[in-house]
């Protein structure tokens, strides 16, 4: 079995796509289209707002676009990752101080996350699922339904390992979530923001100690941190709602590599994108060698 320290340093990068058990699979695309891979406004407008940290307006969008259009789980678990980044960052997990200290990264956030925001991503999570599942059944190949499984599997094992630290049931996810991924990438090789999650597990796995990656590798698991770099950089190319996201990771993991100009690159590319959300200028600033002031959260 993966050992609980293997589990939360891959916790992190299951926050949406958490397909890193199976090689890359080659099928024919295919020709349906959903909000999950098209960019629709409202969506990406909602996603800006949680990128921004605003996160209120952005779950007030995602209700409202659910709401217009209540057979699309991509709407609902849209909300529930907003949920999730509030929780995020109330504890600073996608931060360099949490994800280049190997300690406190392996170990999860300290404290307890709000009960209250965990209960309404639940219930987004609960009713993502029965939204994908009532899809599945009229056509079993459902990209949307797909992926919002996919997402919501791997979401609920971030919650369970990083936030609640419940390491049997984020095992539990993971594997779930690696099985919805494993048939989203037949079905949509060309979901580039898949690869946030491809590349996160590849960088991440071949950080983890020479033992650590032993037990993972006859799991059938593998990593490469070089390649996972570039990995996130297809995401930043031709990602469609998360290349933020993948900016973030492959910033802080340039970081660790001591890759100063990239980290620098991508935390200005934020800065620039987003002004509003202040940990990306701090980053910047904290990246270029600046002396900074500490972050306030609540």
């Amino acid at each position: 079995m993966i050992r609980t320290a293997s589990l939360k340093a891959v916790g992190i990068l299951l926050l949406f796509f958490p397909a890193f058990f199976f090689p890359t699979l080659v099928a024919a695309q295919s020709s349906e289209v959903g909000p999950a891979f098209t960019t629709v406004p409202e969506l990406k407008q909602g996603f800006t707002l949680m990128y921004e940290q605003r996160f209120a307006e952005a779950q007030s969008i995602f209700i409202g676009w659910a709401a217009k259009n209540p057979e699309e789980p991509f709407g609902q678990v849209a909300l529930a990752a907003s949920y999730l980044f509030e929780e995020f960052d109330r504890h600073q997990v996608l931060s360099s101080e949490f994800f280049l200290n190997d300690k406190r990264f392996l170990k999860g956030i300290e404290g307890k996350p709000d009960p209250e925001r965990i209960r309404h991503f639940q219930e987004a999570i609960a009713l993502t699922r029965r939204l994908a599942a009532a899809r599945l059944k009229k056509n079993p190949h459902d990209s949307d339904a797909l992926l919002s499984l996919t997402m919501a599997a791997g979401m609920q094992s971030d919650v369970a390992s990083i936030l609640e630290k419940k390491d049997i049931e984020a095992l539990k996810r993971l594997k779930e979530a690696n099985e919805y991924a494993k048939q989203l990438l037949v079905q949509r090789p060309d979901a580039n923001d898949a690869y946030v999650a491809l590349g996160a597990a590849n960088y991440l796995i071949g950080s983890l100690t020479t033992g650590e990656r032993m037990l993972l590798w006859f799991g059938g698991i593998h990593g490469d941190k070089k390649l996972g770099m570039q990995q996130l950089q297809n995401t930043i190319n031709d990602g469609r709602y998360l290349q933020p996201f993948a900016k973030i990771l492959l910033a802080l993991s340039a970081e660790r590599e001591k890759q100063y100009e990239l980290a620098q690159k991508y935390f200005a590319e934020l800065t620039k994108e987003f002004p509003s959300n202040p940990s990306f200028a701090f980053e910047y600033n904290k990246a270029m060698g600046r002396p900074v002031p500490a972050l306030m959260h609540p």
